[in-house]
């Protein structure tokens, strides 16, 4: 008797536990609906404005991977770097990546997404800390 009441209780916590993962997945956002290249422009009262391209790709493990293709006006500015961080919290997304023309700085960028849009902050930092020394807006079609 106790076994048969055992074994009930098992497959009721396994069903739970299915429940549960099925339900966790459905907040997830799907990796597919933000791979693509999004591209647009980026701006700052301080240092100008230029085009900002982000690509997302779903790597081998399902997670998302990116990078970044920046130019300015009047040149100078222009590079390309690989996200360090992504991470997605339903259409937001927070991601990071190391300043190419300063290895001493980082590049945090937020942005809300839509269905073909996505606008954001960025701000320009020094490694591990929350002192901006630039930032701004950027704003991104997909292609």
């Amino acid at each position: 008797m106790r076994t048969g009441w055992r074994s009930c209780l098992l497959v009721l916590v396994l069903c739970a536990v299915c429940v549960a993962s099925r339900s966790d997945a459905g907040q997830t956002p799907n990796a597919d609906a933000y791979a693509g290249t999004w591209s647009g422009t980026w701006d700052s009262d301080s240092v100008g404005s230029g085009t900002f391209d982000l690509t997302l790709e779903k790597g081998k493990d399902g997670a998302l991977t990116g990078k970044v293709a920046v130019t300015a006006e009047g040149g100078g500015g222009d590079y390309t770097a690989e996200l360090r961080t992504i991470e997605f919290d339903g259409k937001k997304m927070a991601a990071k990546y190391d300043f190419p023309l300063d290895p001493s700085a980082e590049v945090v960028v937020a942005a809300d997404f839509d269905d073909r849009t996505a606008t954001g902050t960025w701000s320009l930092r020094p490694k591990g800390q929350a002192a901006e020394l630039a930032g701004g807006k950027w704003k991104v079609a997909k292609k």
